[in-house]
């Protein structure tokens, strides 16, 4: 029999980068791998002017059903998690084999077999990363979604580990599916379009790239302070940028560039347009991700898959997905951050071995590969 399997989208019209990027990669290989099963992909529209349009797209498959639930996400979210209210999910979608959500948060459901995904237990490792109020929400919702779920999806064998250390779950009902890197992220050497970007975003001729939500776990401090060692050496003409939107208990990140006064040499052109990713990886000299804490660590391989060597922290999931093909500091040591960019900055043997590892590295890590793992996992918890 056809399998019907429902999966929430809310992530992937609400966000354009982390989980509402990954979601709409997923689900794109799901819909593109799989004609035999039936997708209810549903989604709370309130509040997201182009939803609509967005999930009409979705539903040229043949295969495919959308559902549109005419509330916002937090009154789903009050309804469900803060009120505990048990109306199950089917009430919007209809009956479904399969649940999954792919966004830390499981609803009620009345007879499918549920899967929650849990990217990271960072409110958990590095809580003084997180507001009082998401921290509090997470370890409400998180721990007792995993409990309800049939199986927990984790990023990486990192995230498997903590989540069976941590919530205590069997690891038989944790699986790992990495994520992918879509065919998009290859090397730009369009003068005209690598142009384009660098004068999109006041971009300098040469920079170091960070590129994450302006948040604490990030760790874009520290890249900061490295930044300025590296200036008062002997680089010259250097600059740094760091992209993503603000998150959140951002303010000392631009605190940190005012005490040390780096002035223009630091730059933040905020959020970076999907489709100008590659060309701002391919423009860096060197791309740095000295995260505290990651679940999966997409932007190093991303960055790898467009030729440019990475320098990234020996913590969590990061040794483990970058596999030796980068550069591995502590993500508080500011001089051997600084060291390990300096590193990179010529043409040495050493930039040009890991600019080869990477693109072998990056090309394991496919959305493909990754929906077809999941797609097998669905099969297996129906039975």
């Amino acid at each position: 029999m056809r399998l019907r399997i429902g999966i929430d989208y809310t992530s992937a019209l609400r966000q354009g980068a982390g989980i509402g990027r990954y979601t709409r990669q997923l689900v794109d290989a799901l819909l593109k791998l799989d004609a035999e099963e039936e997708f209810v992909i549903w989604a709370a529209v309130a509040g997201i002017p182009d939803a609509a349009t967005r999930l009409a797209l979705l539903s040229e498959h043949s295969n495919v059903r959308t559902v549109s639930v005419p509330v916002s996400e937090r009154a789903l979210t009050i309804l469900w998690h803060r009120l505990c209210c048990t109306l199950p999910v089917e009430w919007f979608t209809g009956p479904v084999d399969i649940l999954h959500s792919p966004d830390f948060a499981l609803p009620p459901a009345r007879k499918a077999r549920t899967i929650v995904t849990v990217h990271d237990l960072s409110f958990m490792r590095v809580p003084d990363c997180f507001e009082p109020s998401l921290k509090s929400y997470l370890m409400q919702v998180v721990p007792e979604s995993v409990r309800r779920a049939h199986v927990v999806l984790a990023d990486s064998i990192a995230t498997q580990r903590d989540v069976v250390e941590l919530l205590g779950v069997d690891e038989a009902r944790v699986k790992v599916v990495y994520a992918g890197v879509d065919h998009a992220f290859a090397r730009v050497t369009d003068p005209q379009a690598l142009e384009a970007v660098r004068q999109r975003y006041s971009l300098p001729k040469r920079f170091v790239l960070g590129l994450g939500t302006l948040q604490p776990r990030k760790n874009f401090e520290t890249l900061i302070e490295a930044f300025a060692r590296i200036l008062r050496g002997a680089q010259t003409g250097l600059g740094l940028v760091i992209a993503g939107q603000p998150g959140w208990m951002h303010e000392g990140i631009f605190r940190k560039v005012e005490k040390l006064g780096l002035g223009d040499s630091v730059r933040f052109p905020g959020y970076v347009a999907e489709g100008d990713l590659p060309a701002l990886y391919s423009l860096a000299d060197v791309f740095a991700f000295p995260s505290l804490y990651e679940g999966f660590g997409l932007p190093p391989i991303e960055a790898m898959a467009c030729g440019t060597p990475v320098v990234t922290s020996s913590v969590s999931s990061l040794p483990e997905v970058v596999d030796g093909a980068a550069l591995l500091v502590e993500p508080m040591d500011e001089d051997g951050l600084a060291a390990a960019i300096n590193r990179l900055l010529d043409g040495s043997p050493l930039r040009q071995g890991l600019i080869a590892r990477g693109f072998s590295q990056a090309a394991r890590f496919t959305w493909a590969r990754a929906a077809e793992k999941l797609l097998n996992v669905y099969r297996q918890l129906a039975g």
